[in-house]
């Protein structure tokens, strides 16, 4: 009888499943244990986004726990685990993505988008990545063991924008059993941004071109920054309404922060409310990297093909800044900021002035990247809606 009682304590123990001695448990949980130090590490010693690496490194850890059941339903009792109730709340119903767009449009000024109004350019793009993924996509389902079909082909292809919440949101619609390894390759390639994006820059520019300085941006009035979330709310709903729950959402934040008459709501979005989701959210996308389901072909696939869009999406955007230059050389445009095309925030912009001041350390870009950046942010909504209108009516077609 005591032999039976150790017998059970051992098999209840993580020891146990580590060494897969349990069905479902092995050295996958291992690896993917590591890989959250990893991404721990990455954010606190590095200091690559830790407000996003920090919370999906650690729920990466706690979900491959063996027979911790957080991040899953528990056999035993049928009770879920906390970060599952987390996921089936926020994330698979499409909830913190539009909660992070009110966040981020309280956070956003959209002055010097308004102000150099041709950067919008730079923004759009950068969207290229998105339907060459999606084509990838499709294409890489003619190999053996991966099978995609058009609403997975466009969940993965809208990781090119760089953008978390869109790719969720996105996602949690079209492709819901890819959500897991959509939300951590979005997620990652943001955090990323420092690593991923100058290498391409540097690639694509001269030295001459990252030296350029460019005209000091015309102050936009309070009128005009009230004006442009209502502009953008009207002209998305009459032309795609599937693209209003984000925008819409981005718009309401921005709209609290510009009128300066509801200052405690605009407070509220850009701190309390967009660090309580950003906390849920980091960890229940790091819950979607248990070992049973991320280590296969198709999340290799996905994570390939976000990388491809992404750096594409990078690409694009400095291949058009030099288009421009070219059309109109009056009037130069560093082509380093048209990288932050894509719609990480701010950190693509950041990264553009740091090359930039690489080559001409009184180059300052920051506040001219951030209008293709903000630009960026609506560009993969705009996507994310053509998406959401066009596939179900393509499959319909098939």
């Amino acid at each position: 009888m005591i032999g039976s009682a150790l017998n059970n304590l051992w098999q209840s123990t993580g020891l146990f499943g580590f060494l897969g001695m349990a069905e479902g448990f092995g050295i996958g949980n291992i690896i993917m244990i590591l890989i959250g130090f990893v991404l721990l590490y990455l954010a606190i010693k590095k200091g690559f986004e830790p407000l996003l690496l920090v919370p999906i490194g650690f729920g990466c850890i706690l979900s491959n726990i063996p027979f911790a059941f957080i991040a899953g339903i528990d056999p035993s009792t049928g009770d879920a685990g906390f970060i599952k109730l987390l996921f089936d709340m926020g994330i698979s119903s499409g909830l913190f993505p539009i909660l992070i767009f009110m966040g981020v449009g309280a956070m956003t000024d959209f002055g010097p988008l308004i102000a150099n109004p041709k950067t919008l350019l730079l923004g759009a793009a950068a969207q290229f990545g998105i339907f060459v993924a999606l084509l990838g996509a499709l294409g890489l389902s003619f190999i053996p063991g991966i099978n995609f079909t058009l609403h997975d082909a466009a969940s993965i292809g809208i990781i090119g924008g760089a953008d978390g919440p869109t790719a969720i949101y996105v996602t949690s619609r079209l492709a819901a059993d890819l959500l897991g390894p959509i939300a951590v390759a979005a997620y990652s390639y943001m955090a990323l941004v420092p690593i991923i994006q100058p290498p391409i820059m540097r690639l694509l520019t001269t030295e001459n071109e990252r030296k350029i300085r460019m005209q000091q941006l015309r102050p936009v009035s309070k009128l005009e920054k009230m004006l442009f979330p209502i502009v953008v709310l009207t002209t998305c709903a009459i032309l795609l309404p599937s693209a209003t729950p984000l925008i819409g959402s981005l718009m309401f934040g921005n709209l609290a922060k510009e009128c300066g008459v509801v200052n405690r709501l605009s407070d509220t979005m850009q701190n309390a409310l967009m660090n309580i989701v950003t906390i849920f959210l980091g960890l229940a996308v790091g819950s979607k990297m248990e070992a049973s389901h991320f280590l296969n072909l198709n999340t290799l696939g996905i994570l390939v093909l976000g990388m491809v869009a992404f750096s594409i999406g990078t690409g694009a955007g400095v291949l058009i800044a030099k288009l421009m230059n070219k059309l109109d050389p009056k009037h130069p445009v560093n082509p380093l900021i048209g990288s932050a095309g894509v719609s990480a925030v701010p950190m693509a912009a950041r990264v553009s002035s740091k090359v930039g001041q690489e080559s001409d350390p009184q180059n300052f870009l920051l506040m001219h990247a951030m209008g293709p950046n903000v630009a960026g942010v609506l560009g993969s909504a705009v996507a994310a809606g053509v998406l959401l209108a066009v596939v179900p009516f393509m499959e319909v077609l098939a």
